[in-house]
């Protein structure tokens, strides 16, 4: 059978040849648009064609190279003349072989035994017979390496360091951020006075060059939590601030104090001097978000990786009666939001090019605002339980209020706080990659037939990032409690539902959760 062209390849705006494949110049060039090449089943060389075989593909190999390398350095290209024929060597399954070369076919035992030793031969080549892994292509880690390769040279000293960083990269602490970046990034952070102060509860930290950082002990229930992600977010700054945000929101929803914060940092690979930057930016937002908070900068690790992530392991501490938990649901409460929904359906369509710029400043400037002043207020005004709101979405977070109390709950779905944006894009099916997962609790949704049909039905389950707190509060002072959360800049915040009863001990009901639409 004739092997048929991708599909795709009408859509390129190349010029095709009539059987719908690339046609290029026996350079490999594309005929219509100059500086693109194609080789192999992909492309029909007009000037010489011949039938798909992977022969072809194999030798078209290094003149693409070659051909790439002169077009980089403004050098004629050179032609490329493939042989009239060749050996086709095919397996018959049964240990035999069928062998045709032109008009003429053979079909022996011994036959594949040839084929096999061709097939290995060519495989060492890509394997064991490749050059080292920490080979730079001639340029070597010492003053005496081979000459850089002409392309390299005509690219700038930039471009040799680009290749020197190229190679494959090591693991285990040979993938640490090297020192000289490290302590200049720190340098910049004193220099700046970006890094929090060390509380009295702080006895080394980080300008100490000990193995730990020391807390003094105290009379106070001691909190630890951590999170750690990934970036969603080009600007390394505000990640940092998102990152250190989320992390210290497991201490806010507890009414706990943050004390010190431990990072877990990676920044790619690359140049040291944009490593560095990174590095720096991330840090540097981070180290203001925990200023604000309260939370020393105790320490951390630093390492190269294929995605800018940031992390923090967070100690805190509180008075032990004083901590709110997920167990402490009353009937009558008032369930109160403290901000909008919506931030994982709008990243999602971020990163497909279908948000806006508005919806997503104002999801980026949710993400940085702290649920410090947030947490204080719901405990001052008698806050029983409480959670804050990430990754399992508001009916994840909720479930666990429920489940710990032993409570049944309900949501008003028409009093959720929404971003912008957000119900237009679950609307069109967009939803984060976490989102499936956090399906999968529906079941305790009661009345999930009703539910179903309201809009923001989804974002119950919708993942978000450094997200609001959920508690929940005497209903005689909700309404204060959401003005005072208003006036500290939670536009956002509402009440959101209400405590309906607790359950009998041992009594198991599936469906904690009603939604009211």
């Amino acid at each position: 059978a004739a092997t048929s062209p991708a599909d795709w390849l009408r859509q390129t705006g190349l010029a095709l040849d009539p059987s719908g494949f690339i046609a290029v110049h026996p350079t490999l060039e594309s005929i219509s648009s100059p500086s693109v090449f194609a080789a192999g089943d992909v492309a029909a060389v007009l000037k010489y064609p011949r039938p798909k075989a992977g022969v072809f593909a194999v030798r078209q190999g290094m003149p693409l190279a070659n051909n790439l390398r002169r077009s980089l350095l403004g050098q004629p290209l050179a032609p490329f003349v493939p042989q009239s024929s060749f050996l086709g060597l095919i397996g018959d399954g049964d240990g035999a072989c069928v062998a045709s070369r032109g008009a003429m076919a053979l079909e022996a035992s011994w036959l594949w035994t040839l084929k096999d030793h061709i097939d290995r031969t060519w495989m060492y080549g890509y394997q064991d017979g490749l050059p080292p892994p920490m080979s730079t292509g001639g340029m070597g880690m010492s003053g005496d390496a081979a000459d850089p390769p002409p392309v390299a040279l005509a690219s700038g000293q930039e471009a040799l360091d680009a290749l020197s960083h190229a190679s494959m990269r090591c693991g285990g602490c040979g993938a640490k951020v090297g020192v000289s970046v490290l302590n200049r990034v720190m340098a910049r952070l004193r220099e700046g006075s970006l890094l929090p102060a060390d509380p009295p509860a702080v006895i080394l930290g980080l300008d100490a060059p000990d193995d730990c950082a020391v807390l003094a002990p105290s009379s106070l229930a001691s909190v630890h939590t951590v999170d750690f992600f990934r970036s969603l977010i080009d600007d390394p700054f505000v990640f940092g601030q998102v990152a250190a945000n989320h992390a210290l929101s497991d201490c806010h929803a507890m009414n706990a104090q943050p004390i010190g914060a431990l990072a877990i940092a990676v920044v790619p690979y690359g140049l040291d001097a944009k490593v560095e930057e990174c590095l720096f930016q991330m840090m540097a937002g981070a180290s203001r978000t925990l200023s604000e908070a309260g939370c020393s900068l105790l320490g951390g690790h630093s390492c190269e990786g294929a995605d800018l992530s940031l992390g923090f392991a967070v100690t805190g501490s509180a008075p032990a009666e004083a901590t709110l938990k997920k167990s402490g649901l009353l009937p009558g409460q008032s369930l109160i939001l403290t901000k909008p929904l919506g931030t994982g359906t709008l990243f999602a369509a971020n990163m497909r090019g279908k948000s806006q710029g508005a919806w997503m400043a104002e999801a980026t400037a949710s993400m940085v605002a702290s649920n410090r002043l947030g947490a204080a207020i719901l405990a001052e005004h008698g806050a029983a339980a409480c959670t804050d709101v990430t990754g399992f979405g508001l009916l994840g977070h909720l479930y666990e209020l429920a489940s710990a109390s032993q409570a049944r709950v309900l949501i008003r779905m028409g009093s959720l706080p929404l971003l912008r944006g957000a119900i237009d894009l679950v609307g069109q099916g967009i939803f984060s990659s976490l989102q499936p997962a956090n399906l999968r609790l529906k079941r305790a949704v009661a009345n999930e037939k009703e539910a179903l049909v309201h809009p923001a039905y989804p974002l119950l389950f919708d993942p978000q990032t450094a997200g609001g707190l959920l508690a929940s509060v005497p209903a005689q002072q909700a309404d204060a409690c959401l003005q005072a959360l208003r006036e500290a800049g939670y536009a956002g915040a509402a009440v959101v539902g209400e405590v309906l009863e607790l359950l009998p001990e041992g009594v198991c009901v599936p469906g904690l959760i009603e939604c009211q639409p």
